[in-house]
């Protein structure tokens, strides 16, 4: 009986904040992707050179840390190709994991990416 309860009142919020026109119906159902979280990076492992591209222009507007497995960070020369990808060069690095913390300037967003240096 609690279920059924508990579906009759999802079903009456949903449809009263929709009615409202607070929020519109598809906004529960499709998110637009964050371009933050929405990065590739290779080559993966890397041995020289390594590729950071977003899906959307915004390779001038984050923030790129490098940390290695204990938490230092690690200064490295970036270049940025174009506005969807930019470029770290990793060569110098000792062989072994890092992690890629990827920021946005004016975002509250953040991810962080694993990769290894061969």
């Amino acid at each position: 009986m609690s279920r059924k309860l508990f579906l009759a009142f999802a079903c009456v919020v949903m449809t009263t904040i929709v009615s409202m026109g607070q929020v519109k119906e598809d906004a529960f159902f499709q998110r637009s992707p964050d371009p933050i979280k929405s990065i590739e990076i290779f080559p993966n492992p890397a041995t020289e050179f390594l590729n950071v591209k977003f899906t959307a222009p915004i390779a001038n507007k984050v923030r790129l840390t490098i940390h290695n497995v204990i938490g230092n960070i690690m200064e490295l020369e970036t270049e940025v190709i174009d506005e969807h990808e930019i470029k770290l060069r990793v060569k110098d690095l000792a062989t072994g994991y890092y992690l890629i913390s990827v920021k946005g300037e004016h975002v509250n967003s953040s991810s962080t990416f694993k990769f290894l240096k061969r």
